[in-house]
């Protein structure tokens, strides 16, 4: 994909203001438990200021910016300047800068990079799945008694809770143990490399899995996602973990259709 390996050198630059935490005590409430430091809009405002210099006819959609003017139909950059904005202000040290680029509706480039850790997650579309340049995949696992599974909280959702935790509960019956790490982009990321082997939310946005849903296909898993839920997984555990999961509604729009992105 075009300007892959440019965009990756300027996420990486990035992400030395979150270890740096320059301004992360300078916190806004966006909403209930929705924030944004003064890191979060440093970070967007640099990555799309670089990436306007190599690839100026694109258009970028940002969660600290008005997306309402963004035609999906041409090339999109994508981006959540620090996923894991909670843990970021608790300097809980599991955050990243997630960039996705897509092209007519279609994401065919995505980085996920965790500066804490130096590990930094890509993938094109076709080419496959790494992990600091070397190839990673999806475990093994093929039913939930095998696996780790990762779940989110939607916190921003509290009226959702009871329903959330009722999943929670019923993968966490069948599975060996469940994980909450507080970065969706980061748990995909996780699934991708076999480190979890499955994961769900409710209530995500496109720049929380766009590039990290990338990632985790082009290693051999499988996303399913819309504006209600994301569910993540290796392949063994698709339909296991989705019956649990996936609300009645989801399974019906989706019935006999491969996920999309």
């Amino acid at each position: 994909m075009e300007f892959h390996r440019e965009a990756l050198e300027i996420v990486l630059a990035a992400g030395r203001e979150l270890t740096g935490r320059r301004g992360a005590d300078h916190i806004k409430e966006k909403g209930h438990t929705d924030y944004v430091t003064e890191v979060d809009v440093r970070v967007q405002q640099f990555i799309f200021r670089e990436l306007s210099k190599i690839d100026p006819g694109a258009q970028f959609l940002g969660e600290e910016k008005d997306n309402s003017g963004v035609d999906m139909n041409g090339r999109v950059w994508i981006l959540d300047p620090v996923d894991g904005t909670t843990n970021f202000i608790h300097d809980f040290q599991h955050s990243v800068v997630s960039l996705a680029c897509s092209e007519r509706g279609r994401i065919t480039s995505g980085i996920v990079y965790d500066p804490y850790r130096r590990e930094c997650f890509e993938a094109q579309e076709g080419w496959g799945a790494f992990l600091n340049k070397r190839p990673v995949s999806v475990s093994k696992a093929a039913e939930l008694s095998q696996c780790l599974i990762a779940v989110g909280t939607s916190p921003g959702h509290r009226e959702r809770a009871d329903e959330s935790f009722r999943k929670m509960r019923a993968v966490y019956d069948r599975c060996q143990d469940i994980r909450r790490v507080g970065s969706a982009a980061l748990e995909l990321c996780y699934v991708a490399c076999g480190r979890l082997d499955g994961f769900f939310e409710e209530r995500l946005k496109l720049w929380d899995y766009g590039a990290a849903g990338l990632i985790l296909r082009e290693a051999g898993g499988w996303i399913q996602a819309d504006e209600r839920q994301v569910a993540a997984g290796t392949p063994g555990i698709r339909e296991e973990l989705l019956g649990i999961v996936w609300d009645e509604m989801d399974r019906e729009l989706y019935s006999g259709k491969r996920e999309r992105m």
